[in-house]
């Protein structure tokens, strides 16, 4: 019988289930493991970290199905346990892989260096027995093969982290490899009788129904189930919202597409239609207070139909272990859209729109109300779009998205700094597809990621990663001057939510990029068409890509500011990267850093309007602006110095 090392079986494994690239970062256990991934077919990746290496595993994840993370024992896994722990959160399926220490030493309880000098080695596995939902500790060479199809099935079925012990002594240990000539299989255990008696009565509901409406969340990227609901939404004509974590899945060029629904927080005419459906189909739920706006958009329950992993849930009614993936595709080939209602007319209800600069006037600072809905003008069917938590992640939610971009925003664990890490897994999973054909038809397409400056500081080395490997990503860095998404909840002049000043216009060189790279500013929406040029091009979401070439300087808007509102663009070949330096009081008001006027009643329902819809407890606005006048006051630079802004 041929005979293949264990990290050999391991990585063709994972290539197989379609990892591309592996992250991590080398260490004493593991060195010898990472031999075996290049000859396998995969790409390592090599982060500056393990934090960033995990949080960029779960971004590829997301993106290509499946992502593989290397680190060693102890130091360097624990390094990875926020992201780890996140992606246990939002459902991204993460295959950690550590090297740990030897067989004997571990036997023979060894004081060694990573662990706490004790004997005792399994204290790390235990952590991450509450964070994946299996783990394998290898050590019988006569079940390894099958120890690793199982968690590997684990981290499919269930769109979460994994976790597998290769004890340095075997990795090179020989074992069959006869179950490599399969793939792992995923088996449907559910007699059919079962799936049929939950078809009837879903199909009941829905013929029944005389205001029906669909409402999608974002599990139902990890149950697979999008291509069936996309099918579904375009069957039924239906009325369709997401939540926040849902965004980005659908096709939101589709007419009967609404955008995020915002509960309480939304235009009344919008709850109204919602509080008035008969029925609700509600895929892949995932209720945090986060991403319901405090639960105020969860639907009705007994007029619902949730469709969850192993779950059909009727009003009240739990049906159990019935796989949502297989009763979906069912239920497509089993509806009659001849009975199903149909709006006549359809009802008048808001979508997200564009805003093009051509509607605004030139000589205006520019504006972060207007900001999203400017941004949206640049996106292009394909990309990827990540919006960091903080005043991005709230900006983002705002756009209308063209056809197959997919968006990644703050959601349930929301740890700061995830996202730049995140865009460069992204962006390579994205490559990767690309390069397959197995991207939509789309031919080129670009990761855009916006990042505050304190959330940018948290892990800014990752910028470095994206560089070396060419990777084409965009970054539009907007520098708040610290953590305003805190000062808005608490503490706005203390200095606890200060951040250091950095010259982040150097941080591409620094970090690796060609020095000639281009920068310019802007302060106001004529300045920025002149550094757009002929580049910028606005559509209507026709399916036509936008004629910008990466070479040249890309766009973005900016809210009004403090002091002098100024936008920086660095082009690093296929990589873009933007400072915006500004704050985020410049959402409701204009004015020099030594005076703030009074807001005007459009400015205070703004206000209220941005506070409730992204669930900010602020405080009155025509004192949210006193912080400035004591940072101007305090001798600290301002951003028109070049140390706060390069």
């Amino acid at each position: 019988m041929p005979l293949i090392e264990v990290a050999g079986y391991l990585f063709h494994r994972l290539r197989q289930m379609g990892v591309g690239s592996v992250h991590g970062v080398p260490g004493d256990y593991n060195l010898t493991l990472l031999d075996y991934v290049e000859p396998a077919g995969l790409r390592w990746v090599g982060n500056a970290n393990e934090l960033n290496a995990a949080y960029a595993t779960d971004g590829y994840a997301r993106i290509k199905g499946i992502g593989a993370l290397v680190t060693t024992f102890g130091v360097g896994e624990l390094s990875a346990v926020n992201a780890i722990a996140g992606a246990y959160a939002e459902r991204a399926p993460v295959v950690h892989i550590v090297g740990t220490p030897g067989r004997q030493l571990q036997d023979g309880r060894k004081l060694i260096h990573h662990t706490f000098n004790d004997g005792e080695y399994r204290r790390f596995a235990q952590i991450h027995s509450h964070l994946t939902v299996a783990q394998a500790n290898l050590r019988d060479p006569r079940m390894i093969p099958e120890q690793i199809d199982d968690v590997l099935r684990q981290c499919i079925i269930h769109s979460r982290p994994v976790y597998i012990e290769v004890p340095v002594d075997l990795v090179d240990q020989r074992v069959p490899d006869d179950r490599l000539k399969t793939i792992i299989d995923i088996p449907a255990t559910v007699p059919l009788e079962i799936y049929n008696t939950v078809l009837d009565r879903v199909l009941e509901r829905i013929y029944s129904a005389k205001r029906p409406i669909i409402f999608v969340d974002g599990e139902s990227r990890a149950m697979g189930i999008l291509d069936d609901i996309q099918k579904l939404i375009h069957m039924t004509n239906w009325p369709t919202w997401t939540t926040c974590f849902g965004k980005g899945l659908l096709d939101e060029t589709a007419s009967n597409f609404h955008g995020i629904y915002r509960g309480s927080f939304d235009d009344p005419a919008v709850r109204a239609f919602i509080d008035d459906a008969d029925l609700v189909l509600c895929f892949g739920p995932h209720f945090s207070s986060t991403n319901t706006f405090a639960h105020s958009n969860v639907p009705n329950t007994e007029r619902s139909i949730l469709f969850s992993d192993t779950e059909v849930t009727f009003g009240s009614d739990i049906v159990r272990d019935v796989p949502s993936k297989h009763i979906i595709p069912l239920l497509i080939q089993s509806i009659s859209t001849s009975k199903t209602y149909r709006y006549n007319p359809y009802p008048d209800l808001p979508r997200d729109r564009l805003l093009s600069l051509a509607d605004i006037s030139g000589n205006e600072r520019i504006t972060q109300d207007r900001l999203w809905k400017v941004f949206a003008n640049f996106l292009r069917p394909g990309d990827i779009l990540l919006g960091e938590t903080g005043t991005p992640g709230y900006g983002v939610r705002e756009m209308a998205l063209p056809k197959h971009t997919r968006l990644f925003t703050p959601v349930t664990w929301l740890s700061i700094g995830y996202m730049l890490p995140a865009a460069q897994g992204a962006a390579l999973a994205q490559e990767e597809l690309i390069a397959s054909s197995n991207y939509h038809g789309i031919q080129e397409a670009r990761t855009v990621l916006l990042i505050g400056d304190g959330s940018f500081q948290m892990t800014a080395q990752e910028l470095a990663t994206i560089i070396r490997h060419s990777l084409n990503v965009v970054i539009f860095l907007i520098n708040n001057d610290g953590y305003t998404i805190e000062r808005c909840i608490h503490g706005r002049n203390q200095g606890y939510n200060d951040i250091s000043p950095w010259r982040y216009l150097q941080a591409p060189s620094f970090f690796g990029a060609d020095k000639s790279t281009f920068t310019d500013s802007v302060t106001t929406w004529d300045e920025l068409k002149k550094v757009l040029g002929d580049e910028w091009r606005y559509t209507t979401f026709q399916g036509a890509p936008f004629p910008i070439r990466l070479t040249k300087p890309l766009p973005i808007d900016k809210m009004a500011l403090s002091h002098n509102a100024i936008i920086l663009l660095v082009i690093i070949g296929a990589v873009c990267f933007m400072l915006i330096i500004g704050s985020i009081w410049g959402m409701f008001f204009d004015g020099d850093d030594a005076k703030f006027p009074t807001p005007s009643d459009e400015q205070r329902a703004y206000m209220a309007k941005v506070r409730w819809r992204n669930l900010l407890m602020l405080e009155d606005a025509a004192r949210m602006p006193q912080r400035a006048k004591p940072y101007m006051e305090s001798g600290r630079e301002t951003a028109d110095s070049d140390s706060s802004m390069a």
